[in-house]
Formats: structure tokens, C-alpha cells, sequence
């Protein structure tokens, strides 16, 4: 991921955003200097696994290119966890929206609610 320059974070949030509501409910997501975070519900037909290789090969080649640079912008591997119940939810969007504000991150534009952002839980 690259650091805090603009046009990096940019890139990273158009590509999530670019398929909300057509692939999978973005609930929330928060671009840091050096990793993201996002509460994604792949919708039916869509893999977890394919909506991260796409923003992945997407995002890598773009901030690449903008920074005239070649090379690895992600790790291979995501950790991803489950959220299984409404409280599990609403305690990791907030913790997601909170982490600029937790590193220290004030006045953090990179973070954000998407169409499956409404506060309610995935059914």
C-alpha cells in the first residue's frame, strides 16, 4: 500500500467503490498509510476471494503507474474474519471507522461508509 500520498488513497477507494452494490455491499472501509480495512458482503454469484484479487491486481497496477514505479503494493495473503452476529458487527464498523482517529490520523478523508453501510448487519 503507499504511504500517505493522496492520489494512492484515491485509487484504493475508487476501486472499492466501484462495484458497490453490483458484486458486494461495502459496509464501511478505512485506507490507512500502510493497509486497508473493509466490512465487504460479496453478493450471490460473487467469491470473497475474487472481489479482493480484482481491488489487488487493480489498485497494484494503478499506484504503480501513478507513482511511475514497479513492484509488490500488496502482501499475497488478507486476513479476513466472519462476523457472526449483530454485535460482532457494529463493534468491527466502528472499529474501522475509529482506526484513523486511534493512529493518530486526524481529519481523515480515506475512510468511509458504502451503499451496505447503513448501520444494519447483513442478514
Amino acid at each position: 500500500m503507499p504511504d500517505e500520498r493522496p492520489e494512492g488513497a484515491e485509487v484504493v477507494q475508487r476501486a472499492l467503490l466501484h462495484f458497490d452494490g453490483e458484486r458486494y455491499r461495502l459496509h464501511a472501509w478505512a485506507i490507512m498509510p500502510n493497509h486497508v480495512h473493509a466490512v465487504v458482503e460479496p453478493l450471490p454469484s460473487h467469491e470473497l476471494s475474487k472481489i479482493l484479487h480484482s481491488w489487488k491486481s487493480y489498485t497494484a497496477h494503478e499506484v504503480n503507474r501513478l507513482l511511475m514505479r514497479s513492484g509488490e503494493v500488496w502482501m499475497k495473503e488478507s486476513y479476513d474474519h466472519i462476523i457472526r452476529s449483530e454485535a460482532s458487527y457494529h463493534r468491527t464498523v466502528q472499529y474501522l471507522l475509529d482506526n484513523p482517529g486511534n493512529a493518530g490520523l486526524t481529519g481523515w478523508t480515506w475512510v468511509g461508509c458504502g451503499q451496505g453501510g447503513s448501520g444494519v448487519p447483513p442478514d
